[in-house]
C-alpha cells in the first residue's frame, strides 16, 4: 500500500494486534509500501535541497563579511554576532528541533522550518543596520535548527534500508558541494554587486528556492512521527541556552567592552549552570525516562571522547574560518572573488579525502586515518604561518595552495568518518539522540571559536603598532590565530585516541543508520 499524493502518514509505531488487515505490518511496509512510494526521490531532492541551502549560508556569510562591515559600518563585535548568533541558536536548537519533529511530525517541523528559514533570511538581506543584521541572522540559525534535523528523519521514514547507503551518498556530495559553492556564490554575488546592493543577495537568493521547497515540501513529502514520542524537556532546554549564551556572550563582546569583571563572572557562572543540566539530566532520566540529553551515553567511552574532538575541532574552524576571511580581504586587501577562488583547492581537497576515507581508508585502517587527518591539518596550519610570514603583504593565491590542499586532506580524513567512529559503540536504541548531540557539540564547538577570535586574533591587531598599518596587523593576528588552531590539532589528536581502533559496522545496508535517529520499529504507513 502507498501513500497518496503528499497525503500519506508515516508514523513509527509498534505493530498492532489483531486482524486488521487495512494496516500493514513492519514487515509489509519494508518490502513493498516503501517501493510503493512513487515519490520518494523527488522528496529527497526537496529536503536534500534544504539542506544544502544551509551549508551554503554557513559558508556563504564568511566571505562577504569585509563588504558587510564597510556598507553596513558593522562593529567587530556585531560581525562576530552576525556569524556566532547563527551558529549559537543552531546548535542550541538542534535536539530541540528533533525532538519536536518527533512529537508533532517532521514534515510539519521541516515546513515549519524552511519557512522560517525563507522569512529570516528576507530579513537579513533587508535589514537596515547592523543590529537587525544580528538578530536576524539568530532567527536564522533557530529556524535552521527546526529544518536541518528533521532530513535525516525523513528519509530514514521514506526510504527502505537497501536504499539508504545509496542517499547517504548522495547526501555526502551534496555536503561537498556545499563546502565548495558557498564562498565561490557568496564572492561572485559580492563582486557583481547586483542592481547595487552589496552583499544583500547572499541572504535574497535563498528566498526562490526556500519557497519552491516550501510548495513542494507540502505536496510529496510524507509525514511521519516517532512511536511514543517523548515530552519535550522545557527545562533542559532553557538551561543548555542560558548556559551557551552565558559563556559565548562575553567572550564576543568582551574586546569592545575593555573585559569587564561581570564578563569573567558570567562564564564562571556559565560552568555552575551547565553542571546543574547534568545533574537535572540525569534526574529526569530516572523519573520519567525523557531527558534532553540522554545521561548513559556519556558512559561510553568512545562516545565521550568523540564529543570532546568534535567540540574541539568546532573550536578550530570557528577561529580560522574567520580569521582566514579577515586576513585576505582586509590584512591583503584581496577582492571577494580573489579570495573566494583562492579556496577552492581547500574545499576540493576535502570533498576527495573524504569519499576516499570512508570507501577506501578507514575499512582498512581505522582510527588511524582519523588521527592522519589531524597531524595533516596541523601540518598545514603550520605551513601556511611559515608561507605567510616568509611573503608578508606580497603572498599570492597559488603559493597559497600547498598549505590549503594538505589542511583540506586532513580535515576531509576527519569529517566523514568521525561520526561513525563516534557511534560505533553506542547502544542502538539511543542512536537518534547520540547523533543529534554530536551535531549539536560541533555547533557549540563552533561558536566558542568565534567568540575566541577577540582573544586570538583581535587582540594582536589591537597590540600590533599603529605605525605599522592594518596590513601587517591582521597578517600577525592570523599568523597567531594559526598557531592556536595548530594547538587544537595536537589536542584533537590526542582525544582520538580514546575512539575505538575499528568502528563497528552497525550500519544498515552499508549506509549511514548510526546517523538516524532509530525507532523501536520500522515507520507504518497510515492511512
Amino acid at each position: 500500500m502507498s501513500a497518496p499524493q503528499g497525503r500519506g502518514e508515516l508514523r513509527d509505531q509498534p505493530q498492532r494486534s489483531g486482524t486488521d488487515n487495512t494496516t500493514p505490518t513492519p514487515t509489509a511496509i519494508e518490502s513493498s509500501a516503501f517501493p510503493g512510494a512513487p515519490h520518494r526521490w523527488l522528496a529527497l531532492a526537496i529536503v536534500m535541497t534544504a539542506a544544502f541551502m544551509d551549508l551554503v549560508d554557513v559558508t556563504i556569510v564568511n566571505i562577504a563579511i569585509p563588504s558587510i562591515q564597510r556598507d553596513a559600518g558593522a562593529s567587530f563585535g556585531q560581525i562576530q554576532w552576525i556569524t556566532a548568533g547563527y551558529a549559537l541558536a543552531f546548535a542550541a536548537g538542534l535536539i530541540t528541533g528533533g525532538r519536536l519533529g518527533d512529537i508533532h511530525g517532521r514534515k510539519r517541523l521541516f515546513l515549519i522550518g524552511v519557512a522560517g528559514f525563507t522569512l529570516a533570511s528576507a530579513l537579513c538581506g533587508f535589514a537596515a543596520n547592523p543590529e537587525m543584521l544580528v538578530a536576524s541572522r539568530i532567527l536564522q540559525g533557530g529556524m535552521a535548527a527546526m529544518m536541518v534535523p528533521q532530513v535525516l528523519s525523513i528519509v530514514h521514514a521514506t526510504f527502505p534500508a537497501h536504499e539508504r547507503g545509496k542517499v547517504f551518498g548522495m547526501f555526502g556530495a551534496i555536503v561537498g558541494l556545499g563546502a565548495v559553492s558557498g564562498p565561490l556564490l557568496g564572492a561572485l554575488l559580492a563582486e557583481w554587486n547586483i542592481l547595487g546592493l552589496e552583499w544583500r543577495p547572499i541572504f535574497l537568493i535563498n528566498l526562490p528556492v526556500g519557497i519552491a521547497a516550501l510548495l513542494l515540501g507540502r505536496r510529496y513529502i510524507s509525514e511521519s512521527k516517532a512511536p511514543r514520542a517523548l515530552r519535550l524537556d522545557l527545562v533542559g532546554v532553557a538551561l543548555v541556552t542560558l548556559g551557551l549564551l552565558m559563556l559565548l556572550y562575553p567572550l564576543t563582546r568582551g574586546r569592545e567592552l575593555g573585559w569587564p569583571l561581570w564578563g569573567y563572572a558570567s562564564m564562571a557562572g556559565a560552568l555552575a549552570v551547565l553542571a546543574v543540566l547534568v545533574a537535572y539530566e540525569r534526574r529526569k532520566a530516572a523519573r520519567d525516562g525523557s531527558p534532553l540529553i540522554e545521561p548513559s551515553l556519556f558512559t561510553v567511552k568512545s562516545f565521550a571522547a568523540g564529543i570532546a574532538v568534535q567540540t574541539v575541532f568546532g573550536v578550530a574552524l570557528g577561529i580560522f574560518f574567520l580569521v582566514w576571511t579577515l586576513y585576505m580581504q582586509v590584512g591583503l586587501g584581496w577582492t571577494p572573488l580573489h579570495a573566494g577562488l583562492t579556496g577552492v583547492p581547500f574545499s576540493i581537497s576535502v570533498s576527495v579525502a573524504a569519499g576516499v576515507s570512508v570507501q577506501k581508508l578507514v575499512p582498512r585502517f581505522g582510527r588511524k586515518v582519523l588521527q592522519a587527518g589531524a597531524l595533516l591539518m596541523g601540518l598545514g596550519v603550520l605551513l601556511y604561518i611559515w608561507e605567510s610570514d616568509r611573503y608578508g603583504l606580497a603572498i599570492a593565491s597559488w603559493q597559497m595552495a600547498l598549505p590549503l590542499v594538505v589542511m583540506g586532506v586532513g580535515m576531509g580524513l576527519i569529517v566523514a568518518p568521525l561520526t561513525d567512529a563516534v557511534l560505533s559503540e553506542v547502544p542502538r536504541e539511543h542512536a537518534g539522540s547520540a547523533s543529534g548531540l554530536i551535531n549539536t557539540v560541533q555547533q557549540m564547538g563552533n561558536a566558542l571559536g568565534l567568540g575566541l577570535v577577540s582573544v586570538v586574533f583581535y587582540g594582536v591587531v589591537d597590540d600590533s603598532p599603529a605605525a605599522s598599518g592594518l596590513g601587517p596587523a591582521f597578517v600577525n593576528g592570523f599568523q597567531h590565530a594559526l598557531l592556536w588552531v595548530a594547538a587544537v590539532m595536537a589536542v584533537i589528536f590526542l582525544l582520538m585516541s580514546a575512539l575505538p581502533k575499528r568502528p563497528a559496522q552497525h550500519l544498515e545496508a552499508g549506509g549511514a543508520q548510526a546517523l538516524l535517529p532509530a525507532p523501536e520499529e520500522e515507520p507504518e504507513l497510515v492511512h
